[in-house]
């Protein structure tokens, strides 16, 4: 029994945790609601003046980026904004020959007015954050914009976004992220339906309540004078916009948070670039957290809720952790509920914990209805998403849990860029992109036999106890064989 007890006592570990974070998303979703109720009306820039237009800088980190590098110049120097007022660096880490078309797409660009430099680094040490801090440097901008190569904003974006900077206590303005290829197919409808999450629900719940939120890495603009405050940009962690966020917010700099103002930019289509994506975004949260915890705990400028949420916020991606562990723990716990009679009652306790899914399945829908409209249609095509995205979440749960490890561990590793595709629709293709990686993970045979565990126990739901089986869990079970079958066939095709 006493293998067993450990099973138990981890398995309900790792389900408290979860419903923790459930019940964090839950209080998230009564701060947006509550936050839509409110006129709130902020001192500004009156751009109409001269006098009050400031000076901005827009940074453009790049690195390797053939297929979406003339889209996002062109997209750029299109920007409506005082030319006399703006410059805009390029800086460019690139090692291959992109770097040369890009250097004369700059220079052409130069010749038409616009104050445009190409900025090139002899080594990338501090890779994204080493090309910013450098262009810091050198920057004219009283205000820095910064976009990823796969970014569009819109014309007035700046028009938009700068006159916030009026209160002098805002040190970064974010906006919301938009797809401009969410339909491309399934991978990138759940990433869509991931980041709009947390775009509308966590960016907004957490902001309109005075709790830390982060820089996103692109669509935003920092205060110059914010960033160098703060400690400048540090490469010590694969979430430098993270990272920096916290220690400006610690500093007492608020930040501004736009839903409204939509930035477009392209989703990984190919489960590779999702998974590079996803693995830098786990671990760089579970390194920022190592980094963070003391600084925010110890600190005497923010109140306990703020402390609270901070901690859960750099811990969102240790919830894969304890996901997998419930998902691998749940067939043996399903062989001790049916073996250990006197066990019921504790089974009929832990099927509270049902409640976190439904949570969660309120929050997205509040989430899912502001793009969709909230009709019978949307709702049931809600239920159909919702039930792929929890499916093939979980199939990323030990990709994910991994990266977790490597960051609360402090394994160090290189800063690996997603791979941009210019893929708007369907007629467009990835299959001839240079910068896809072709090798099949080790991580990726054990998703592979993780499908067939979660296969198994749809199996032993048929065959546990004496009564004709217990199917309790074999919705769950369907859903994570389902979920790390996508995972590991997409992962597999896609190399072909």
């Amino acid at each position: 029994m006493i293998v067993e007890t450990i099973i138990i006592v981890i398995y309900t570990i790792a389900l408290l945790l979860i419903f923790m974070y459930a019940l964090a998303q839950l209080n998230l979703l009564f701060n947006y609601l509550s936050s839509k109720r409110k006129d709130r009306q902020a001192e500004t820039f009156d751009l109409s003046k001269p006098e009050e237009v400031p000076y901005v800088t827009i940074q453009l980190p790049v690195y390797n980026e053939m297929y979406v590098m003339d889209r996002l110049l062109d997209n750029i120097a299109k920007i409506e904004y005082p030319r006399e007022k703006l410059e805009i660096q390029v800086l460019d880490d690139s090692t291959d020959e992109t770097i040369e078309s890009t250097r004369k797409h700059v220079e052409s660009l130069a010749s038409n007015g616009l104050d445009i430099k190409h900025i090139t680094r002899t080594d990338r040490s501090g890779f994204k954050a080493g090309a910013l801090k450098e262009g810091l440097k050198i920057a004219k901008g009283e205000f820095i914009a910064i976009f990823d190569a796969d970014f569009l904003p819109e014309k007035n974006w700046l028009k938009r976004t700068i006159p916030y900077f009026k209160d002098k206590s805002v040190g970064v303005v974010q906006t919301r992220w938009s797809h401009i290829n969410r339909n491309y197919s399934i991978l990138t409808r759940i990433q869509a339906f991931a980041l709009d999450a947390h775009f509308t629900l966590e960016q907004v719940g957490r902001n309109s309540k005075g709790h830390f939120i982060n820089f996103n890495g692109t669509a935003g603009i920092w205060r110059k004078t914010c960033i160098i405050d703060a400690g400048n940009w540090e490469g010590d962690t694969l979430t430098e916009d993270l990272d920096l966020s916290y220690r400006a917010q610690l500093k007492n700099w608020k930040f501004k948070y736009l839903e409204d103002v939509e930035t477009p930019a392209e989703l990984p289509v190919v489960i590779s670039a999702a998974r590079s994506q996803q693995f830098r975004w786990n671990k760089g949260g579970a390194e920022n957290f190592q980094k963070m915890l003391w600084r925010v705990l110890k600190s005497k400028n923010i109140p306990f809720k703020t402390k609270v949420h901070g901690l859960l916020h750099l811990l969102n991606s240790t919830m894969f952790l304890n996901i997998l562990i419930v998902a691998i723990l749940s067939i043996p716990m399903l062989y001790i509920k049916n073996q250990y009679e006197h066990l019921k009652p504790y089974f009929y306790v832990m099927s509270f914990f049902v409640l976190s899914t439904v949570i969660f399945f309120i929050c997205y829908w509040i989430m899912y209805k502001r793009t969709y409209g909230s009709g019978i249609k949307s709702f049931i095509s809600y239920i159909m998403m919702f039930f792929v995205f929890f499916s093939i979440a979980m199939g990323f749960s030990l990709h994910n849990t991994i990266a977790v490890l490597e960051g609360h561990f402090g394994k160090r590793s290189e800063f690996v860029r997603t791979p941009k595709f210019n893929i708007s629709s369907l007629k467009d293709s990835w299959k001839n992109n240079k910068y896809i990686n072709k090798k099949v993970s080790l991580h990726v045979i054990f998703e592979g036999v993780l499908m067939l565990y979660f296969g198994f126990g749809m199996y032993s739901a048929f065959i546990v106890g004496n009564q004709g089986g217990d199917f309790g869990l074999f919705p769950f079970h369907l859903m994570l064989f389902l979920g790390f079958g996508y995972v590991f066939i997409q992962s597999i095709t896609s190399k072909v």
